[in-house]
């Protein structure tokens, strides 16, 4: 806990971000941080709840200590608050930008709409941390003479690649990109998180003694089977890439894409990478209409506005949901309530309970969007037909499983119900022996804090099954 009186004396505050007729100029962060000394009052409202839920099963997956942390930057031992925040959490420079803070909606103050502002507080753990050079490599001088691979570089991959060359094995990561990151890097828009964080962490990786190969797509420049023959263990930590099909007539029209391909170019862009041979997809005096209403929508909907354009609408065919939820019946869980995002926040137009019937368009080119009103079962209702104008459409509609060409189609790689690999939380072994899976690729779509949490612990299992015994935590 921090001050035994602090939630009364002390208010919350959150970071203030810029007006959005200035961030919408650029793809920069545009959060602005809290001072040293505002970040130690919020800490201090951390009470002493009996049973803190901000880091049990409902609030952190990855358990982080948060009312430890929260009372050593109380007190003023930022280092020391460093040190238990990566004793639990490999990048929490990461989560604390683009994780949606479940543990802030099971605290305990939260009961009150006044939770301990955690997500600031562990954002500014990590960013002193590294200002006052306290992150630095930690190679294992000792080292198991294992050969471990790890195939793909996101926030799963990442996180049990730094985790099994810190018990001291020869650890290998491939990334079909030509750089590490996954969809932290190429999904999620720099203005959420710059990509510069990304880069020092490989730093420190490498400086740990961990290998990125790039340009390796395994199951297609470079067989799963040579990978199984030359390494002790592999662990796939692919992402959830297959995007859920709406089956929409219209959907062939030009103008009309998924949300990734379109993300990713613009991910490209910013990092000054060299593009493909796809054609550019870009917003710029257009009228976009963008369908779903996650995270990656919203995304859409911020990157369209900084390349220009002229309007954007959001269809959501869920009903508009309530502005505050039933603490009683919800905390400490993740509630369903009105929740606006930032890009949502530069100007977008939403449409809740809106199903959208197709796409239509003239001379192959999209036109409009024909949309209904639904009723409590999400059924179109007869008679409420309208239309939007759109010249640009992105389907955000969610991820249904890991792409299954090429590495999956190893022989014998059992497979769920849903498309994911078949491998349980336990272990993360496969059913093919020497293989294990992590993150998206075995759990389905999910948050990044849920990536960096089956990396540690598909890490653990690895040590376990080479060494027999394990002094990773889980």
């Amino acid at each position: 806990m921090g001050k035994v009186t602090g939630f009364l004396e002390i208010d919350r505050r959150e970071a203030k971000y810029q007006p959005a007729s200035d961030r919408i100029r650029h793809f920069r962060e545009f959060t602005l941080p809290l001072p040293d000394s505002e970040v130690v009052n919020q800490a201090s409202r951390c009470m002493d709840c009996g049973v803190p839920f901000c880091h049990g099963p409902n609030g952190c997956p990855i358990h982080n200590q948060i009312p430890d942390w929260n009372d050593l930057v109380y007190n003023g031992n930022w280092e020391e608050a460093a040190r238990n925040l990566h004793s639990t959490n490999n990048f929490p420079e990461f989560t604390g930008r683009i994780c949606p803070a479940p543990c802030e909606e099971a605290c305990t103050l939260n009961l009150e709409d006044v939770p301990v502002t955690i997500k600031t507080v562990e954002q500014a753990i990590a960013d002193k941390a590294w200002k006052a050079g306290w992150i630095k490599p930690e190679p294992n001088p000792h080292k198991t003479g294992k050969k471990v691979a790890v195939v793909g570089s996101g926030p799963a991959g990442m996180a049990a690649a730094q985790q099994l060359a810190r018990a001291g094995h020869e650890v290998h990561v491939y990334e079909r990109e030509p750089k590490a990151g996954g969809l932290l890097r190429y999904g999620i828009p720099d203005f959420k998180m710059e990509k510069h964080y990304i880069d020092r962490r490989v730093a420190q990786m490498e400086g740990e003694g961990v290998t990125f190969h790039y340009g390796a797509n395994i199951g297609v420049t470079v067989p799963l089977d040579e990978l199984l023959a030359s390494h002790d263990a592999v662990l796939m930590c692919g992402g959830s890439e297959a995007p859920r099909d709406p089956g929409l007539p219209g959907h062939e029209l030009e103008g009309v894409h998924y949300a990734m391909p379109y993300l990713v170019q613009q991910n490209r862009r910013v990092g000054r990478e060299k593009e493909g041979d796809e054609q550019p997809i870009l917003a710029a005096g257009k009228h976009v209409v963008v369908i779903g209403g996650g995270d990656t929508a919203s995304d859409c909907v911020g990157t369209a506005f900084r390349q220009g354009a002229l309007s954007v609408h959001q269809l959501d065919i869920r009903p508009v949901p309530p502005i505050k939820e039933d603490k009683l019946a919800v905390w400490p869980y993740w509630p369903t309530k009105f929740r606006t995002s930032t890009s949502q926040a530069e100007g977008a137009e939403r449409e809740f309970a809106a199903a959208t019937l197709s796409i239509e368009g003239k001379k192959g080119r999209v036109t409009s969007v024909k949309c209904a009103r639904v009723d409590a079962k999400r059924q179109p209702i007869p008679g409420t037909e309208f239309h939007i104008k759109a010249d640009l459409i992105f389907i955000a509609l969610g991820f249904v499983h890991p792409l299954h060409e090429g590495m999956l189609e190893q022989d014998g790689l059992s497979l769920d119900k849903r498309g994911n690999v078949a491998a349980t939380d336990n272990d993360y072994a496969t059913s093919v022996p020497k293989l294990f899976a992590a993150g998206d690729m075995r759990r389905g779509q999910s948050l990044v804090v849920w990536a960096i949490r089956e990396g540690r612990q598909a890490a653990q299992s690895i040590d376990m099954f080479l060494m027999g015994a394990s002094v990773l935590p889980r």
